[in-house]
């Protein structure tokens, strides 16, 4: 049996889930040399982060924190991504080169989307800032255009990350927070799935290149 040229790619061709920015996984794949014609982007919805996987549409996601899945495994930690905040462009703090997280939490941030674990989101947006003022979680979060039209018509914030300026919507600015550490960057799959061997070799390969 003759197996076709654009099969076998086809067969090797890597699913990688993103949400948001691709400049992640993009730098990611530039650092281990791996073929970007072997990849296809696959958008996950923040809404339900896992579905894609569990579904088997994804074999490797990008993740932000450790993660407490009994049926997701991740890798060691492959890149750092600054923390942000996504303001309106006519809001008070999109004209700063940096804030303090102490100043976002005079506005209304957003709380968690969906399925999304909680002890994640408390990372990404905390309960209180390093000196204890509450931040409000009032809007939940959706879709990014939803919270790109909520933050144009309001004074919400988002807390979120650097790597989010990559994919800015229209009326939108990434203002970089500089008292918040940076968020640890992973690959996630299902545990129980037993992966090609040259995803395996992609996740190895991210991580001996995070050592270097």
């Amino acid at each position: 049996m003759t197996v076709s040229r654009t099969s076998a790619t086809e067969a090797r061709r890597l699913r990688f889930g993103v949400h948001g920015s691709y400049q992640l996984a993009t730098n990611l794949l530039a650092a281990v040399r791996h073929d970007p014609e072997q990849v296809t982007f696959v958008p996950y919805d923040v809404r339900e982060p896992f579905a894609g996987l569990r579904a088997g549409d994804i074999d490797v996601m990008i993740v932000k924190y450790a993660l407490q899945e009994p049926d997701v495994a991740f890798s060691a930690t492959v890149a750092f991504d600054g923390r942000a905040v996504i303001v309106a462009e006519d809001h008070p703090l999109a004209a700063r080169e940096a804030v303090s997280v102490e100043e976002v939490a005079d506005y209304d941030a957003f709380d968690r989307p969906g399925t999304f674990p909680p002890y994640v989101w408390d990372q990404v947006v905390p309960p209180t800032t390093p000196l204890g003022r509450p931040i409000r979680r009032v809007p939940r979060m959706t879709t990014m255009e939803e919270t790109a039209a909520i933050l144009r018509r309001t004074r919400a914030v988002h807390l979120s990350f650097r790597s989010l300026a990559a994919a800015a919507l229209p009326g939108i600015t990434v203002v970089p927070v500089h008292d918040l550490p940076p968020a640890p960057v992973s690959l996630a799959w299902l545990r129980n799935r037993k992966l090609p061997a040259f995803v395996r070799e992609f996740i190895t390969e991210a991580e001996r290149s995070a050592q270097r």
